[in-house]
């Protein structure tokens, strides 16, 4: 069965990609999602097979020997247990739901098959880094997720800004997959093994072990995880590493919603929650993550207020809700950022695939300045639009609400520095996205259409194909969270997961449950706040927007252009990168290689050839003459050379 969940996938996607111009665009499609279809009900049956039993819930499936080469032996194996099949559940059902809504929304482009080809490689490849069972096979799928993300988000790639922002995404990951080789090679070199089960087991005899590095003595397990985090940090969209996230919005809106939901950027807190062995023991580590996670959420709340692109708010939104992950991470409460995982994917994919709706009514339009009054023109995708936002926004008794609030709680209840850190910027974060989430229903639902008359006259209701997926995850968005919340976060906390997530010493969550009132309440105070400056500002007084640019235009500048990361990133790397190379180019190449190299060559031969093209002149008599002297060179040689 866990074959099928895995190479499903795979098999969809090779048919669809290398004879999709000979089965034709429908068949590639009905192949691709019915074994997204398949391959998600498996999932769901692994969940409950693997999850709702007592005991030990892990399990080894070797699939074949892999690399054997000296000590380095790498087997191709599964490691299912409760976080892989929560994370098999999540991957293929919102990826499944995808695929579905791809078929209406990219009807029309001509290379619907190779689309849809990309969206299962991109699938397989993090059902591939989900189940590994050792640090190799898990960096080969990091890598494929890299990969199909960069074919996804160039996918038009006539369209220069598509072909830039798949670049930069690259590009920007490449920074932290170099981080994350370095911790595996540290990693090989401490345990000598790649695999889980014999780092977990030994990794107590290291606690104590140190590194030489530049004078320094590092700690051996807070190097290695740091290593590792730097490369969750550029596959999650951390602080530093965050700035490829919203230019991905490029791709097709299905792509958007694939990778923020379920893939590319869940990977970052899959790997630190799996890794939970060695970051316990690393606890400086632990509080690295912590700070960045809580300082993400709320750089990147910050941002998306002041975002007019539907999918950029969306977007940073989600990079913000990252943040709450890892800095639930960096606390201990490691169920409940998976628990954050697990419930984000319902209301994330359904937010991305409702605004695709509203894009796709409004023409391909994307900004919210050109919408307004669409409650009543697209009323299925309002309803399913609202229910998103409210399970976003910590809505009572909605996903958001169980997940993210015992967040909030472990980082109090952690009574730490950095945990009140986190603690404080979460809740600021909390009333932050409220108000942009809000504030991007009113722009695009409220009050009068600000389109033109064009795109008015054609603004319709998506096709079911498209509507059917969004019901869907909208159950998840609401039921998801009350379902599982006592399994995840709760009572059964220890016999859900069963071992795959470690602690040591007390169990934060326990704690989470018992702290003030007023912690509990301040999430939802947050909430209804920025609910409510939101309906001040778009609904009862539109103008206030402009006046509070106008009074804090220093602030606003600085949300709007996301802190200049791009700007500063571009004086500290990306321009002097390009003079280094010039230079390297003109002076190094040019001037030196070619120059003295091939070139030098063909210059010399061509010179040598001139002298000699002047021996050519086509004049008889100078060949006579040429003739005459040889002859007589000769005969003087012979004559003198016998005596």
């Amino acid at each position: 069965m866990y074959q099928a969940i895995v190479f499903l996938p795979l098999i969809a996607a090779l048919i669809a990609g290398l004879f999709g111009s000979r089965i034709g665009n429908r068949s590639a499609q009905v192949v691709t999602c019915g074994a997204l279809i398949i391959s998600a009900f498996l999932s769901w049956i692994a969940f409950f097979q693997v999850a709702w039993n007592p005991g030990d819930h892990s399990t080894h499936v070797q699939v074949l020997s892999w690399i054997v080469s000296g000590d380095f032996n790498v087997n191709w194996a599964f490691q299912i247990d409760t976080l892989t099949v929560v994370m098999l559940v999540v991957v293929n059902t919102v990826s499944c739901l995808v695929h579905i809504y791809s078929v209406g929304y990219m009807n029309r482009d001509p290379h619907i098959s190779r689309f849809m080809s990309y969206l299962s490689l991109f699938t397989f490849a993090m059902l591939m880094l989900v189940t590994s069972d050792n640090f190799v096979q898990m960096f080969f799928g990091w890598e494929g997720v890299g990969l199909a993300s960069y074919l996804l988000i160039g996918f038009w790639y006539k369209k220069p800004t598509a072909c830039a922002a798949a670049i930069k995404a690259f590009v920007v990951n490449r920074v932290g997959d170099f981080g994350f080789a370095l911790g595996i090679f540290a990693i090989f070199m401490t345990f000598g093994s790649a695999d889980f089960s014999v780092v977990f087991s030994d990794v107590g005899a290291y606690t104590d072990k140190v590194i030489h590095f530049l004078g320094m003595d590092l700690d051996l397990l807070t190097t290695i995880c740091i290593l590792l985090f730097i490369g969750a940090m550029g596959k999650s969209a951390q602080l530093g590493l965050h700035t490829w996230l919203p230019d991905a919005m490029e791709g097709p809106t299905p792509v958007s919603a694939l990778i923020h939901a379920a893939t590319m950027v869940t990977a970052g807190v899959f790997m630190v929650a799996r890794c939970s062995p060695l970051f316990e023991f690393a606890p400086f580590a632990l509080e690295i993550v912590c700070i960045v996670g809580a300082s993400t959420a709320f750089f990147a709340a910050t941002v998306g207020m002041s975002q007019f692109d539907i999918k950029r708010v969306i977007a940073y939104s989600t990079c913000s809700q990252l943040g709450y992950m890892f800095f639930a991470l960096g606390v201990g409460a490691y169920g409940a950022a998976i628990f954050h995982l697990f419930t984000h994917a319902f209301f994330k994919a359904l937010l991305f695939l409702g605004s695709g709706s509203v894009i796709h009514a409004c023409s391909d339009e994307q900004d919210m300045r050109k919408m307004g009054g669409l409650r009543k023109k697209i009323p299925m995708t309002f309803l399913m639009m609202t229910i998103g936002t409210l399970a976003l926004t910590g809505f009572p008794f909605l996903a958001g609400y169980y997940s993210k609030d015992m967040i909030i709680e472990a980082a109090f209840a952690a009574h730490s520095s950095v945990g009140s850190y986190a603690f404080g910027l979460g809740i600021v974060a909390a009333l932050m996205t409220s108000f942009y989430s809000w504030r991007l229903m009113f722009m695009t639902f409220f009050g009068n259409s600000r389109a033109s008359k064009k795109v008015q006259k054609n603004i319709h209701e998506s096709p079911k194909v498209m509507l059917i997926p969004l019901y869907v995850l909208a159950v998840g968005a609401v039921f998801a969270g009350f379902i599982f919340s006592d399994h995840f976060i709760g009572t059964q906390y220890e016999e859900f997961w069963a071992g795959s997530l470690f602690l040591v010493g007390e169990n934060i969550m326990e704690a989470a449950h018992h702290v003030p009132g007023w912690v509990i309440a301040s999430p939802f105070i947050a909430m209804v706040l920025g609910l409510v400056i939101a309906w001040y500002f778009y609904i009862k007084e539109p103008s206030m927007p402009g006046k509070f640019i106008s009074t804090f235009r220093l602030a606003y500048e600085l949300s709007f252009n996301k802190w200049y990361f791009d700007e500063l990133y571009d004086i500290l790397f990306v321009r002097p990168a390009m003079k280094l190379g010039y230079f390297l180019w003109k002076r190094g190449d040019e001037d030196t290689i070619d120059r003295y190299g091939p070139d030098g060559v063909s210059a010399s031969v061509v010179r040598v050839a001139e002298k000699f093209r002047n021996l050519q002149t086509g004049y008889l008599y100078h060949y006579a003459f040429a003739m005459l002297i040889g002859l007589s060179a000769f005969v003087s040689w012979f004559v003198l050379g016998d005596k």
